[in-house]
């Protein structure tokens, strides 16, 4: 029997199935993904820096854990049709507890979920340098939260930053032997240049997920024709609205006057969906 979140399953799937690439838009609650499928985005993305700034206040040092992670997947969720990838980062230890990040953020209702092989949190006495595990571990945790999943329609990427930490030989070798075991795509963190996506496609027949890629890489058209179904274009709308947030304040601080209420609040009644709930009070509470 279907779930509530297997059309966003379907959706997600049919992208990276299909034939073009997507910019997904960068969303961090509610509202925010609201927003982004009222814009007309076919994806979402939750990244873990950004949960760990708007769940905690702190900055992506991997102190979130995995009830506060998933609790704000699922808020997300619940709020937006919008299909949602969401970065399980390490899966919050070992690949026993890849399955348990697998099966509570599938309860979540994510899309899809990709799982790093970086060597996380930080060990004592560890430089600040991204370091990974070995491609055994790397393995046996993709193996792990392909177990857990019950829905075949949820996505899993393994994710690696390999080509900015070891190069793209090494890059090649891991994202290779993930694909072996059977994920449904390849999160490649740090391909920088056109060349060094050309490196790597032949490799690889599974669809892949750009992250942090430079300006040559812009081009939608040019990735798409390389198997490249997801490009991430960073998160600056979390920026953007801490910015916002604090410019606000500082100017009703300041005893501005001048802050506009009209399109802001017309915009706030969209993305609550204020229409809907007035329509319920009338329907269920007698309201007028």
């Amino acid at each position: 029997m279907p779930s509530r979140w297997t059309r966003r399953r379907e959706q997600f799937r049919s992208i990276i199935t299909g034939s073009e690439c997507v910019y997904p838009a960068s969303v961090h609650d509610p509202i925010s993904a609201r927003i982004a499928e009222d814009i007309g985005y076919e994806v979402g993305i939750f990244a873990g820096s950004v949960a760990s700034m708007v769940v905690l206040g702190a900055p992506d040092i991997v102190v979130l854990t995995l009830t506060e992670f998933a609790d704000q997947a699922q808020r997300i969720s619940r709020a937006a049709e919008l299909p949602l990838l969401v970065d399980a980062d390490h899966g919050y230890g070992n690949a026993l507890n890849v399955m348990r990040t697998v099966e509570e953020l599938e309860t979540a209702g994510v899309a899809a979920l990709s799982i790093e092989d970086t060597l996380l949190p930080r060990s004592y006495g560890a430089s600040g340098g991204t370091q990974l595990l070995g491609v055994d571990e790397g393995v046996g945790k993709m193996k792990a939260a392909l177990a857990a999943r019950r829905d075949p329609d949820l996505v899993i990427a393994a994710r690696t930053s390999a080509a900015e930490v070891n190069g793209l030989e090494d890059a090649i070798m891991r994202a290779k032997a993930y694909e072996a075991v059977g994920v449904d795509a390849i999160f490649l963190v740090g391909i920088k240049t056109r060349e060094q996506l050309e490196a790597v496609v032949p490799h690889l027949r599974i669809p892949i997920i750009l992250g942090n890629v430079g300006t040559p890489l812009m081009d939608r058209d040019y990735l798409a024709a390389r198997n490249v179904r997801i490009c991430l274009r960073g998160h600056q709308p979390f920026q953007a609205a801490v910015c916002a947030i604090h410019d606000t304040m500082k100017a009703m601080r300041e005893g501005d006057v001048s802050v506009e209420r009209g399109q802001r609040g017309s915009l706030l009644h969209q993305a609550t969906r204020r229409g809907r709930y007035e329509q319920w009070a009338r329907e269920y509470l007698g309201s007028t």
